[in-house]
């Protein structure tokens, strides 16, 4: 499979090398934790859900400086964060495409909006619960997470090229 996709984008983007082609570095999940605030137990559930999610335990970030109208002091815990290369990289971008994707209420496609200027692909993700390893009918608190996949590529053709080739339910422009 990998042969066949790199030999697909070779012949898409013209490019001879093999290790000039634009390729997925890693994979940042990232969850704030708003509420954690008010109830301590969601940042154990939230943080049981991610390492469930990513296959990997979570780092919690804090807040940098106290902000009295969302009521944080600094060192507060905030976030939750995870960062995947390698092998579980590529088996969470599997089960992306595959699974949650497909199961998110509406989906109607990534749009090309949600890349930078890099290619780097940007999705949020509403309820966790779209994800196989969560069971839906146990679940009191849903929470919402974004997934950035950073991509090492010249430039936003071909880092949708890649996400095409790979497979990402990309949405195409309305040309009228």
């Amino acid at each position: 499979m990998k042969t066949k996709t790199l030999s697909t984008l070779q012949k898409e983007l013209g490019i001879k090398n093999v290790f000039a082609l634009p390729k997925i570095e890693k994979v940042v999940i990232n969850a704030g934790l708003g509420r954690t605030v008010k109830d301590e137990k969601f940042l154990e559930l939230v943080l049981r859900d991610l390492a469930l999610i990513s296959g990997q335990k979570p780092k919690t970030t804090l807040a940098k400086k106290s902000i009295a109208n969302f009521k944080t002091r600094q060192g507060m815990v905030i976030g939750a964060m995870v960062t995947l290369r390698g092998q579980r990289m590529r088996d969470f971008i599997n089960r992306l495409i595959n699974s949650a994707l497909p199961r998110t209420r509406d989906f109607r496609g990534i749009s090309d909006g949600s890349l930078d200027t890099g290619g780097n692909l940007t999705i949020g993700i509403k309820e966790h619960i779209v994800f196989p390893e969560i069971r839906g009918e146990e679940m009191k608190n849903i929470f919402g997470f974004e997934i950035t996949i950073v991509v090492k590529a010249k430039n936003k053709e071909e880092a949708l090229a890649l996400y095409k080739s790979l497979g990402f339910p990309m949405k195409l422009k309305d040309k009228i």
